[in-house]
């Protein structure tokens, strides 16, 4: 036999008739023998996904040093060194290396979700070889294998099927389709797109009911898993809007730090006749004032404190950054099944021959009622709703089983949803079987598309239960059943009512009956030629969560606008997107009409259009890309293999945890414990919440950092000695960092944050309010701190102890100016606002202890050249410290009278 060549008609293996695949393959139903499957994997490779290149762990620990804002850093720490402040340089390093270290734990994650990827081949298959049935490792297979496929199976390959018995397959991992598809041997079209190729059994797919047979076509990176993790492989990690703007900050921190401390080194130099010396100490106290050491430790722990929170609301952050990133969503993308739905098919419309009833409940918990028209009613008092009821249940192979998750269903979701429907009717399955046995039956099959079941009561009267595709059954009826007898069937009101039940997105299912004579034990497809009467239409769907609704309109509220990509049919797309409240109108795109676009009119049509459905991976990759070239920032949502690329390339990638697959976690960026939606919007509104922080944290640091900075430059202008030595300068740093600094990241959520829109992700960090406040109170701290260690020189105090009262000066700024940061704009004079964090206060305490060791212990004295204060100095020092409080406060208030709006500056613009 010849290995099968490359072929430009692969791809279409679900067109070709079965025998062509045989032959094209070079193979027939018998197998390869032995030899020629040897010789075949050889050319072909094994059937598993290629492994990823990797990085050795030591690059990869280095790349994490590649920062400028690192670089800043370890700058510091080498002048700390020249100082030979090794604790001081130890305390930098460390934060330099813990940051790297969360980055290199977290890195690897393409590398996970490819190996989960791979760990979905690693089965043993039945297969055919040299007409012999054997079990073989699924990495073995090649193409031209036959494999046996059952129930309960993992499809190993892509195969073109040519034996089908009741087959169906779950694909919902690949097209995000809820119900499993029938299968059949017969050729698709040649356009199909996949969900629609029911002549294919794909890798990584389950077979969850009958019997089948195909020849594998495709193995490892030849198969729809193996191009889906190619996509995967191809994709690029995005950095977060927070890193790109730290990154910039770093940048411009360099340049302005190079900047003045050059500038001042020479003017000193040349102006003010300071000698080399002096001027390089003088510089480097510069450098350490102007560098904020603190506040990378400042971010990792304001992020931190944020997963926690996540966490608490049942969102699990799997990469620090990506907790800020929420906070700046603008769109979210979402998979269907699962995520908006419940992912458990329920039937919500009844149709008889007099009379169409909803049906209310969700999902396989057998509560509910059934409505006629706005009355709610009984079924007892309704011959063919309650015929119906007890038709769905007998004809039937599936069972609901109460678990301590909720109700569930063993077998076909649909036969799920009927005996729910049952069930709700007050039919309970294993008492209707023993009031009506079943005597035979005729299992589903797709070429026939019905199942039959024969049944006998105990008075020995026989008749017969259908289910199955409407039109089908509307084929076999020649009557409908209305109130208890059988009338002429009226074809056009059936169709009318399937044209209903279509436009709400439904799928549907038709019920018919039979009576048979008390001596009938065997059914065969000839006694359902004729005599069938229909009793009803049967519309299920898979319904929306209640939460998901809500979610989607505060997603709306806040700015956010949520798209739906699903694998499922247009009309059911837009039937329940038009019930989550998602799109103005009744727009959707499908997978052919994606195909057509070139990615210009894509990026044309995405703002645009909100449902997207019988996507593909590829077209929810480029969707993605396409809403990224706006300047969108995307969140996905999904929890199948096809939804992996599109997860890894979104700014947050969100996996389901409960019904997700390994493959979907591993790429995304958080994973939503219980599946839900709404706990996308919890998610959100923690990130905002974290990013208000983290700028309240450096809208605090900054000015420690600026007055400081200011002071130096401030004496050496004035020809004046130092303020505050260098290793008094790392020590007000770290202190304030550790402590007031830290207290900021358990600042509690702002009132309206959920009512505002979304951050523009290209904005700067620092807005130009931002910087006026720095500057500011950058100010208020060099003018008071100047004014007491003059004042303190003048009063005959030595150099020691004025510079003592100087740095204690700092600090006491530091501690009143913390109330300020609380709110960006909202004023503070209150008791949430003095009272509201009770971190703050615990900060606070804990500084001021530290500060009293650095002023009086002896051990301290000796390290900073530090001197004891007697009260009275303490008093100036508090009197003066506290204006900038109040200075603070006013200028808030001059900035909402001017804007008009009390939270005008709420968002620092």
């Amino acid at each position: 036999m010849e290995a099968i060549a490359e072929s430009p008609t692969a791809k279409d293996w679900h067109a070709l008739p079965a025998t062509a695949a045989f032959e094209a393959l070079g193979v027939g139903e018998g197998g390869l023998d032995e030899a020629e499957a040897a010789r075949r994997l050889e050319t072909h490779g094994a059937n598993r996904m290629p492994p990823a290149r990797k990085r050795r762990p030591i690059v990869r620990f280095l790349l994490q040093f590649h920062n400028t804002l690192i670089y800043v850093l370890l700058a510091a720490a080498a002048i700390t060194a020249a100082l030979q402040h090794w604790v001081d340089m130890a305390v930098i390093l460390g934060v330099v290396v813990l940051n790297a270290l969360i980055g290199f734990i977290q890195e690897g994650k393409a590398e996970r979700a490819l190996e989960a990827i791979r760990q979905l081949l690693l089965i043993q298959s039945a297969v055919r070889r040299g007409g012999r049935v054997m079990r073989v490792d699924a990495a073995e297979l090649v193409p031209g294998d036959v494999v046996l496929l059952q129930a309960g199976d993992k499809v190993p390959a892509d195969l073109r099927l040519f034996q089908a018995r009741e087959l169906q397959i779950d694909e919902s991992l690949l097209t995000g389709e809820s119900v499993p598809v029938a299968k059949a041997t017969r050729e698709a079209a040649r356009d199909a797109v996949l969900g629609d190729r029911t002549s294919m059994g794909y890798s990584g797919t389950l077979v969850t009911r009958g019997q089948g047979a195909g020849v594998v076509v495709a193995t490892g990176p030849a198969s729809e898993l193996g191009r889906i993790n190619a996509l995967l492989r191809a994709v690029p990690t995005l950095t977060t809007p927070l890193l790109r703007q730290m990154a910039a900050f770093g940048r411009w921190l360099t340049g302005a730090i190079l900047a003045v401390t050059s500038a001042t080194f020479a003017f000193g130099l040349l102006a003010r006749d300071y000698s080399a010396t002096e001027m390089f100490l003088a510089a480097v106290g510069l450098a350490v004032a102007a560098i904020p050491e603190g506040l990378p430790a400042i971010m990792t722990i304001t992020l931190a404190v944020g997963v926690q929170r996540m966490a608490a609301r049942r969102a699990i952050i799997r990469r620090l950054p990506a907790v800020e990133t929420l906070g700046a969503v603008t769109t979210i993308c979402s998979d269907k099944t699962g995520t908006l739905t419940r992912n458990e098919m329920t039937v919500q419309a009844v149709v008889t021959a007099t009379a169409e009833y909803s049906v209310s409940g969700a999902g396989y918990d057998p509560h509910g009622d059934f409505q006629l028209g706005e009355e709610r009613i009984g079924s007892d008092n309704h011959a063919e709703l309650q015929e119906l009821a007890r038709a769905a249940v007998l004809c039937n192979d599936a069972r609901l089983l109460q678990r301590e998750a909720g109700w569930a269903v063993d077998g076909d979701p649909m036969e799920g949803a009927l005996l729910t429907l049952g069930a709700k009717a007050g039919l309970e399955h294993d008492r209707a079987l023993e009031q009506w046995p079943r005597t035979d039956v005729i299992p589903f099959d797709s070429e026939h598309r019905l199942m039959a079941t024969l049944h006998h009561d105990h008075a020995g009267h026989g008749f017969v239960y259908v289910k199955g595709a409407p039109e089908r059954l509307l084929g076999l009826c020649n009557h409908e059943r209305a109130q208890g007898e059988d009338r002429p069937l009226r074809a056009q009101h059936w169709r009318d009512a399937l044209e209903r039940l279509a436009g709400d997105g439904q799928r549907m299912l038709a019920v018919a009956a039979k009576p048979m004579t008390g001596q009938t034990r065997e059914l065969s497809f000839t006694e359902l030629e004729g005599g069938l009467s229909l009793i009803g239409l049967v519309g299920l769907s898979d319904p929306p969560r209640q939460e998901a609704v809500d979610s989607v309109a505060r997603c709306r509220a806040a700015g956010i606008r949520v798209k739906m990509i699903t694998g499922d049919h247009t009309a059911t797309a837009l039937a329940i997107a038009g019930r989550l409240g998602i799109g103005d109108d009744a727009r959707a795109l499908s997978g052919h009409a994606l195909d057509e676009m070139d990615d210009e009119a894509l990026r044309a049509a995405v703002l645009d259009v909100d449902v997207f459905a019988r996507a593909s991976p590829e077209h929810k990759l480029r969707l993605v890309q396409a809403l990224q070239s706006h300047g969108q920032v995307v969140a996905m949502t999904g929890d199948g293999v096809n939804d992996a690329p599109a997860l890894r390339r979104a700014d947050v990638g969100v996996a389901m945890g409960c019904k997700g697959t390994d493959v979907a976690r591993e790429a995304a960026e958080m994973v939503l414990t219980d599946d839900n939606f709404a706990s996308i919007t919890a998610a959100v509104e923690e990130g905002r919440t974290v990013y208000d922080n983290l700028r309240k944290a450096i809208l605090f640091i900054l000015p420690t950092n600026g007055g400081e900075a200011m002071l130096l430059v401030t004496a050496i202008l004035l020809g004046l000695p130092l303020p505050i030595t260098p290793v008094q300068i790392l020590w007000v740093n770290m202190i304030t960092a550790v402590t007031l600094a830290l207290a900021l990241a358990f600042e509690p959520t702002e009132r309206g944050i959920m009512e505002r829109p979304p951050r523009d992700p290209a904005a700067a960090l620092l807005s130009r309010h931002l910087v006026w406040r720095i500057v500011f109170v950058s100010l208020i701290l060099v003018a008071g701190t100047f004014f007491l260690f003059e004042r303190a020189l003048a009063d005959g105090a030595d150099l020691a102890a004025a510079r003592t009262i100087a740095v204690n000066t700092l600090i006491m700024f530091e501690v009143f100016y913390l109330f300020n940061s609380r709110y960006l704009a909202a004023p503070v004079l209150s008791p949430a606002g003095l009272l509201g964090n009770r971190w703050v206060l615990v900060a606070i305490a804990v500084l001021l202890a530290f500060q009293l060791a650095f002023t009086y212990a002896p051990p301290m004295q000796q390290l900073f050249d530090s001197r004891a204060l007697a009260p009275g100095e303490w008093l100036q020092v508090v009197a003066v410290a506290s204006s900038v409080l109040f200075l603070v406060e006013a200028e808030k208030w001059w900035l909402r009278t001017r804007s008009g709006r009390p939270g005008a500056a709420a968002e620092g613009r």
